[in-house]
């Protein structure tokens, strides 16, 4: 059973609370999960969560705190807002500060840092940026501009990963069936599984097992991630987000791994521990979307450098949207260092899954969400925010401070 100072299940229901508090049933189950990995985790293993989401629920609910001490949870580079490279953000910026153009970005992308400012600053200063919940709403806002007299560039910044990409493909595609010219996107998508293969590129990358996020599986599938499986001998196991969902995760990844040492002729595969929502094949309507917009093409990630075949660009026949192309005051910025007082920020090692935020030095201190040197501890989906914002959980790995 599980070992703590008090009963199991008064532990397990004084952890599983956040903001609400999950039905007695789900702490029940949480528990006999928790208890199955104690049970089952025969040797020291650490296993990657990608997705923010995923570490933002698992430091809201505690989830750390239940599982045996031989299995260590790391956080990845699934946060789209932290990915974002300077170079591209600083694009953003100037593109914001022209006077005839409307910049259309979501709440997220607004204070993390470029090279000399953010996008919160910029339109504190007066540049025209309009948060969106969605990219149909800057064709919207482009369709609108076109009707007044003198009508203005609307450029959308498009982030994301997977997810989110399919939605910036049916908008470009809206743009160019209601003719919008004035409507332009500053591309910045990402795809998960090559950023993986970058991390693990690293002989000491130390990552056992990896939780995928179901979320960008249900729109590619998990095809995808049978081929980084078998290379890197790796399970990859796909799962939700809700506590129960990422305990059967951890249990399904601790079980492929204790089983590929009791023999080695097992190699990585992906287990879909998601089935409610997630196919093998994915969702094909949006692939075909995303195939008919976009190419792939290499992408800089803040933090991980270029990674080839990492990143998403328009086909020739939307090239007229490219807003790159467009405005060359973007295309022509200078790429430049962050500025000098982000030296102690270690947000990349972060993203790579070496370093917990409370390990840096920086952490709480002249980091923090109200003046953040790196963009994980701005994002709502950013580790170090989550670790921050859920500061009960910052005693637990005080310790690991030492071994950074």
């Amino acid at each position: 059973m599980i070992s703590n100072p008090k009963g199991n299940e008064e532990f397990a229901s004084e952890i599983l609370r956040g903001e609400e508090v999950l039905r007695a049933e789900e702490v029940r189950e949480a528990e006999d999960l928790a208890t199955e990995l104690h049970r089952i985790c025969r040797h020291t293993w650490t296993i990657m969560e990608v997705c923010g989401g995923q570490t933002h629920a698992i430091m809201k609910y505690g989830i750390d705190q239940l599982l045996p001490k031989s299995l260590r949870i790391v956080h990845g580079p699934g946060c789209p807002v932290c990915v974002t490279s300077v170079e591209v953000l600083d694009q953003a910026i100037a593109i914001a500060q022209r006077e005839r153009a409307i910049l259309c970005t979501y709440g997220d992308m607004l204070r993390v840092p470029g090279t000399k400012t953010d996008l919160a600053r910029a339109r504190g200063m007066g540049a025209n940026i309009r948060l969106i919940q969605s990219p149909l709403d800057a064709c919207k806002i482009a369709a609108e501009e076109l009707r007044s007299e003198s009508p203005r560039e609307v450029v959308l910044f498009a982030i994301g990963f997977e997810t989110t990409a399919p939605a910036t493909a049916m908008a470009i595609r809206r743009a160019a069936s209601q003719s919008l010219s004035n409507f332009s996107v500053l591309v910045s998508h990402v795809l998960v599984p090559p950023g993986l293969d970058a991390i693990f590129q690293d002989e000491d990358h130390g990552i056992d097992g990896v939780l995928a996020a179901g979320h960008v599986c249900a729109i590619t599938g998990y095809e995808s991630y049978e081929g980084f499986a078998a290379r890197h001998r790796t399970p990859v196991v796909v799962t939700g987000f809700s506590p129960i969902d990422l305990l059967r995760g951890m249990v399904s990844a601790v079980h492929e791994l204790e089983a590929m040492t009791e023999n080695q002729q097992i190699g990585g595969r992906v287990v879909n521990a998601y089935p409610q929502v997630v196919e093998r094949a994915g969702n094909r309507a949006a692939q075909v979307v995303l195939n008919d917009v976009f190419e792939p093409c290499d992408q800089t990630w803040r933090g991980l450098g270029v990674i080839p075949r990492s990143g998403l660009k328009l086909r020739a026949c939307y090239k007229g949207f490219d807003a790159q192309d467009r405005f060359t005051d973007g295309k022509e910025l200078m790429k430049v260092c962050l500025k000098e007082s982000t030296v102690r920020c270690r947000a990349a090692e972060v993203l790579k899954g070496k370093l917990r935020p409370t390990q840096c030095e920086a952490f709480g201190k002249e980091c923090t969400p109200t003046y953040p040197l790196g963009a994980p501890m701005v994002s709502n989906e950013g580790a170090c925010a989550a670790y921050f914002h859920h500061a009960r959980h910052r005693e637990v790995d005080r310790d690991d401070r030492s071994e950074a």
